[in-house]
């Protein structure tokens, strides 16, 4: 009786034990999750801006996605080139820049194949992921291949403003998880507020994703 006793208790020691290893390695599990956010920068790439910053992201490591514009890459194939070797995610902006679902579909494929040309020429890599100008999307737009059109959650319209402040508390204000923050790398205020946003929301703890990452899982 007395041996049983002994056996109950080292097996409600182990038990307990456990119990407690579990507890800490799920609350160390819960805490490496952080919050995914997709920063993203439409119409370059500019010779000037753009590699300023690319500058920035790499040194606090952070990817994000460029939907570039056809028009824009003759010239500054080498940032084309370097956005791809750094890990970031290259997306279609169309050739000209243009509201696509206003064009006969054969222009409107055009747009969207010239680019994605450009880029597979200097990258080898087929740009799988479009945002429409405007936002101006038709879904029966095939082209003869699979395009995942990207939108946006966060619109500060940097473009319209010079004041880098604006443009990074309206950001804040509205992140959250799995956010998609809509910049432009063509302006030199709006590189200074990408990057003032991006330590800041490291500091709240967010991790930045390429939004194939958010898109595709």
């Amino acid at each position: 009786m007395k041996r049983r006793n002994i056996l109950i208790m080292i097996a409600a020691v182990v038990i307990l034990g456990l119990g407690l290893s579990w507890g800490r390695i799920s609350q160390a599990v819960t805490e490496d999750v952080k919050p995914r956010i997709a920063l993203t920068f439409d119409d370059g790439p500019h010779p000037v801006y753009t590699p300023k910053l690319l500058d920035g992201l790499k040194e606090r490591n952070v990817k994000a996605t460029f939907f570039v514009v056809g028009k824009n890459i003759e010239g500054r194939e080498d940032i084309i080139k370097r956005m791809d070797e750094e890990g970031h995610l290259i997306g279609n902006h169309t050739y000209d820049h243009v509201k696509i679902t206003g064009l006969p579909e054969e222009e409107a494929c055009a747009q969207i194949t010239k680019t994605s040309e450009l880029v597979k020429e200097i990258t080898g890599k087929n740009t799988e992921f479009v945002r429409p100008p405007f936002g101006a999307w038709d879904k029966k737009l095939e082209c003869g291949f699979e395009m995942f059109p990207v939108l946006w959650s966060i619109d500060p319209l940097d473009w319209t403003t010079k004041n880098v402040d604006a443009v990074v508390q309206k950001v804040l204000s509205r992140a959250e998880e799995n956010s998609i923050i809509l910049l432009h790398d063509y302006y030199d205020s709006s590189v200074e507020a990408a990057l003032k946003i991006v330590d800041a929301l490291l500091e709240r703890g967010f991790e930045f994703v390429t939004v194939d990452e958010l898109v595709l899982e």
